[in-house]
């Protein structure tokens, strides 16, 4: 008879040891990942995570590559090489604001290039298809993934900011918009980051391709402009 009671725990894998640590990264930061947390989150001897996934070192490891393979392939959508752009850029964001924590960690491990590597290409195929070549289609890849990523820094900033004393609503007044009332009513409700970023990554992206030998239509594309792309 064996001498054990209760419930037995089924065995532990390491798909679940690094889901755990993925999920005590998204919620407190990397500087709260360790063993110890790890292993009470996970109802378990810390001597079983390094069973798993080896020393802190190679489980941060391990977490990167998980990030990467979860940012994965980004399938560009939409009828014109522009549109596809387009929907690489708003893909991008959206995986870039639901990981913040996991992105942050990525690129302390100085990995940050390959992390971006799935979305450069796509967008490499699409400047192709719209007739760009060489220098400037890098800059194209480039100004696209820049946009991209400095938007979303300012937008996480401006989430993250205190409470704005005066706000916008206080700041824009008629006179202060040089009499445009429309657009002190705009200005001050604020802005609305989806919008806002499909509208000014589109405006890239025709400038960018207006260059291209035989540039192909770059009028606004239905589909890209109401989806957020995948």
């Amino acid at each position: 008879m064996s001498g054990r009671s209760g419930p037995v725990r089924p065995s532990l894998t390491r798909e679940q040891v690094l889901a755990a640590a993925a999920a005590l990264v998204r919620q407190q930061g990397p500087g709260a990942l360790t063993m110890r947390k790890l292993a009470a989150e996970l109802g378990t001897a810390v001597t079983s995570i390094y069973w798993h996934v080896g020393n802190r070192e190679s489980l941060l490891d391990a977490l990167v590559e998980r990030t990467v393979a979860e940012l994965g392939a980004l399938t560009p959508r939409g009828r014109t090489p522009s549109a596809r752009l387009v929907s690489v850029a708003r893909a991008l964001r959206r995986r870039l604001l639901d990981h913040p924590h996991l992105i942050a960690m990525v690129h302390e491990r100085g990995l940050t290039e390959r992390m971006f590597q799935p979305a450069a290409r796509a967008l490499v195929h699409e400047v192709h298809a719209a007739g760009l070549r060489g220098a400037p289609a890098a800059e194209a890849v480039r100004a696209v993934l820049f946009h991209t990523v400095g938007f979303v820094l300012v937008e996480r900033n401006r989430a993250r900011a205190p409470v704005q004393r005066p706000g916008e609503q206080e700041l824009w007044d008629v006179p202060a918009a040089e009499h445009d009332p429309a657009l002190a009513r705009a200005l001050a409700r604020g802005p609305q980051p989806e919008r806002l970023f499909a509208a000014s990554v589109r405006a890239l992206v025709d400038g960018l391709l207006a260059s291209a030998p035989g540039a192909p239509e770059t009028g606004p594309d239905v589909d890209s402009l109401t989806s957020g792309g995948s």
